[in-house]
């Protein structure tokens, strides 16, 4: 640790180069994962036309599974626990590619050693309530938990805290950890970006320059807390990867082509020279996408100091976290009194055609979790088999299915 109130300033460290990588799943950016895995989304159209069954697990069960695994793999205990905490909430709340999906991956990359096993995050800056670490390439799911620890404790005294770090490895999906800050009466938010990554075209480009750049929220109301997570791209490469391999066209003109070209056609992203994605907004309002992915860049690599100014170290991510007590702004009971108002405002407002009832962001998936807490996690038939090379390399038991009746 240093000296609170003092910054330690110093070079980056000696860094990895390997090839940047080109693929994200929208919660951070990974590499392209088995073909048999889908989000919630893609996988709930095909169920529609073909179905397949959804096998059940208590989410205890997978919890002591990933963490069995990756205590095994070398990752010590305290990470190895935390890390599958947050890949099984990413499963629990529909994010089917962010939670246990990427389990595969992570043992992966600490068996090659590109994931840190064992350590702290270096502190490169510590004042009251801004504080900037080096990750080390330490997992992010617990470098995450970590910080929202501090930001969470800081904010109480202060009001607020950011903590900011750079060289994370990835922190899988965003939503994952913000009903842990809501839960303390806190706000939170949340963002993140791979230097290593391109993919993305500024608005009036047609190359591919940044990540996706997720940003999630959350507050609390008087009743489920509101929870946002959405990335600054229309779309994302894993989407992108998977409607290529099953021949099949996007939703919408999400893409552009190496000429600059709106389509819907996945297969321009592969080519070469590639295509590239298109911000939020598309080719009419997609100024807006893209000055919001240039706010995540300069929130986390920017006030990070390190990122794609830099060598690429390979996948990664920096973070940017920031904490908000409300008791130290206006006061909690008037916070909550205005965001539960408009909460109930925007339920009772009539819905539109098309449209059973308006709902708030994040109430899907906090339907959904409860419904899996009680009656066992959906997990899509590819993810289990991914993870059994791992369980008979590492020698842990792979968790016996609830049910096998999807629904």
């Amino acid at each position: 640790m240093i000296e609170l109130g003092r910054r330690q300033d110093c070079a980056p460290s000696a860094v990895l180069r390997d090839p940047p990588r080109t693929t994200d799943i929208g919660c951070g950016n990974a590499p392209e994962l088995a073909p048999g895995i889908l989000t919630a989304s893609i996988s709930a159209n095909l169920q529609a036309n073909n179905p397949i069954p959804m096998m059940r697990y208590p989410a205890s069960l997978l919890i002591e599974f990933a963490t069995t695994l990756l205590t095994k793999a070398g990752l010590d205990g305290a990470k190895a626990q935390t890390v599958a905490e947050i890949l099984v909430e990413g499963d629990l709340l529909g994010h089917t590619t962010h939670g246990l999906s990427l389990l595969a991956l992570y043992l992966g990359e600490l068996e090659k050693g590109t994931m840190t096993k064992t350590g702290e995050p270096r502190v490169v800056a510590d004042f009251p309530a801004a504080v900037t670490w080096d990750g080390m390439r330490l997992p992010g799911p617990w470098l995450t938990v970590k910080a929202i620890e501090l930001a969470s404790a800081r904010a109480k005294l202060n009001g607020t805290c950011t903590v900011v770090v750079r060289r994370s490895h990835h922190l899988a999906c965003l939503a994952a950890y913000l009903k842990r800050v809501t839960d303390a009466g806190l706000m939170v938010m949340l963002s993140t970006s791979d230097p290593s990554v391109g993919g993305v075209a500024p608005h009036g480009g047609r190359r591919g320059l940044y990540t996706p750049n997720p940003i999630a929220a959350a507050w609390p109301t008087d009743g489920d807390p509101v929870m946002l997570d959405v990335s600054m791209s229309i779309t994302t490469h894993g989407m992108v990867r998977r409607a290529q391999r099953e021949k099949r066209r996007l939703p919408g003109p999400w893409l552009i082509d190496a000429q600059g070209n709106a389509t819907d056609d996945p297969a321009v992203v592969l080519t070469s020279p590639p295509g590239a994605l298109l911000p939020i907004g598309g080719l009419d309002h997609g100024h807006k996408g893209y000055a919001l992915g240039l706010l995540v860049e300069a929130l986390t690599g920017g006030l990070a100091g390190l990122g794609r100014a830099d060598p690429t170290e390979g996948w990664a991510a920096n973070i940017f976290l920031q904490v908000f007590d409300p008791a130290l702004y206006g006061g909690r009971d008037d916070f909550i009194r205005q965001t539960s108002w408009l909460a109930k405002a925007c339920r009772e407002t009539p819905p539109r055609a098309g449209f059973e009832k308006v709902r708030l962001p994040g109430e899907a998936g906090l339907r959904r979790r409860a419904e899996q807490l009680a009656n066992g996690v959906e997990l899509h038939p590819g993810i289990l088999p991914a993870l059994q090379p791992w369980a008979e390399k590492l020698g842990v038991a792979v968790p016996a299915a609830l049910a096998s009746q999807f629904g």
